[in-house]
């Protein structure tokens, strides 16, 4: 039997960091994390691109044109819904994941879903940084071991 698991080696892959502006306070802060992580696990500074859309409905979109780039072995995707008063969270937080979702089924390149989707802002510092760690730095550590075990498996 042959047993395959990807490690925490960030080292020869091209990464791609979709950030969303909205709710900066939280998002800088999942970007930090999100660094910290592919720096620290020997990621090549000059093979990490950041690009910044203005809110996380857009991730879907500017994700399927880095896919389609082929300048990326992987990308991470970066954001803060929080509720509010109106659905609108409802809406945006169901159709970003559908997005991401789908475009990382067909396969081309790997995901790592970072869109934090809270109740308040409270809960989404913790999710950045504070009680509940960084989900940005975990997003990253998700998207390098599933590069490697996608590389060690030969698929």
């Amino acid at each position: 039997m042959k047993e395959f698991h990807g490690d925490l080696t960030a080292q020869g892959y091209r990464y791609g960091i979709l950030l969303s502006r909205f709710n900066s306070l939280i998002t800088e802060r999942l970007l930090e994390g999100a660094l910290d992580a592919l720096l620290r696990s020997g990621a090549d500074r000059e093979q990490i691109e950041v690009l910044r859309v203005p809110g996380a409905f857009e991730i879907p979109l500017v994700a399927r044109r880095m896919v389609d780039s082929g300048r990326y072995d992987g990308i991470i995707c970066l954001g803060a819904v929080i509720r509010g008063e109106t659905p609108h969270f409802d809406y945006v937080a169901a159709e970003v994941t559908k997005g991401i979702a789908q475009i990382s089924l067909e396969g081309r390149v790997p995901l790592a879903y970072g869109v934090l989707t809270t109740d308040n802002t409270d809960q989404a510092l913790e999710r950045a940084g504070n009680k509940m760690g960084n989900k940005g730095f975990a997003a990253a550590q998700s998207l390098m071991e599933t590069l490697n075990l996608l590389r060690q498996a030969g698929i």
